[in-house]
């Protein structure tokens, strides 16, 4: 039993229960590809295989409307030694993820493995046509389980994160010597994104952050201080005092209060009585 180290939502239980045993999420999307693949059978074993036709990816078709067949191709499925792998890739890794992330994010997952290729090559298709059938995802599981646990021992006890590896390297070398670039831009697209799910999951990802646009200040015109008018400071009657009353003082600290006259005298009582007057009217 793997040890979950990542919340899963509290929506990690069985889907449904069929005659008291749990069924979830990777059970029944292994459901639904044994059913295509049964159903695929019975077509081809009755010469029904026109009626397929409709079913797998052409980035040609897509183009032209038919983006029915962006879901649709994992649903044409030969009985084949592969396709017994993959089912059982997804219900012994892919059970793994769902456990760790919860069905939510296990179904996000998939979805986005299962959409991923075709979306990719129906970009591809706008320049190099590209046709895919048949994927059902087991492999980018994988990818996904070693990404979360690199050191659980696999086949004949060899790491899965070395498992993953060389498996990925194989699969790439024998699309390049095959010159089968569908099925290589297929190969790196789901796997790159499953190890990159996790790793974002996992918090050792981020997403990059988009800046937000920045609103210029209006600019405005300011005056040229030159420009300004000036207006002559007209000194108020009160200044006016003010100022007489200084230079009587000064006159007084220089030459003594004889040296005033008599209306400089009764000016400066004024100035006494109003600032008496000034301080008894604060009060």
């Amino acid at each position: 039993m793997l040890t979950d180290f990542t919340s899963n939502e509290n929506d990690d239980g069985p889907v449904t229960w069929v005659r008291g045993y749990p069924l979830y999420a990777a059970h029944v999307i292994v459901v639904i590809f044994v059913v295509s693949m049964l159903v695929t059978s019975l077509l081809l074993t009755v010469q029904g295989g026109a009626l397929l036709n409709a079913f797998p990816f052409s980035s040609a078709a897509v183009l032209n409307g038919q983006v029915w067949r962006l879901v649709t191709y994992g649903l044409v499925n030969p009985p084949s030694l592969w396709f017994v792998i993959d089912m059982a890739m997804i219900i012994w890794f892919g059970r793994e993820v769902e456990r760790t992330f919860g069905r939510r994010k296990f179904l996000a997952l998939y979805g986005s493995l299962y959409l991923l290729a075709p979306i990719v090559l129906t970009v591809v298709g706008l320049w190099w046509p590209t046709q895919l059938v048949g994927q059902t995802g087991g492999f980018a599981l994988f990818v996904a389980f070693a990404t979360l646990y690199p050191g659980a021992p696999i086949f004949f006890n060899v790491l899965a994160k070395w498992a993953a590896l060389v498996l990925v390297g194989i699969y790439s070398l024998m699309g390049l010597s095959s010159h089968d670039w569908t099925g290589l831009i297929s190969l790196w697209s789901t796997t790159g994104f499953a190890f990159a799910f996790v790793r974002f999951e996992q918090g050792h990802l981020s997403l990059p952050k988009i800046p937000k646009p920045r609103r210029r200040p209006r600019l405005r015109v300011l005056p040229n201080d030159n420009d300004i008018p000036v207006k002559p400071h007209t000194p108020s009657a009160h200044e006016t005092s003010m100022r007489e009353i200084d230079a009587l003082l000064d006159k007084i600290a220089q030459s003594g209060i004889h040296s005033l006259t008599d209306a400089e005298r009764a000016k400066l009582e004024d100035a006494r009585e109003d600032l008496l007057r000034r301080h008894s009217d604060q009060r």
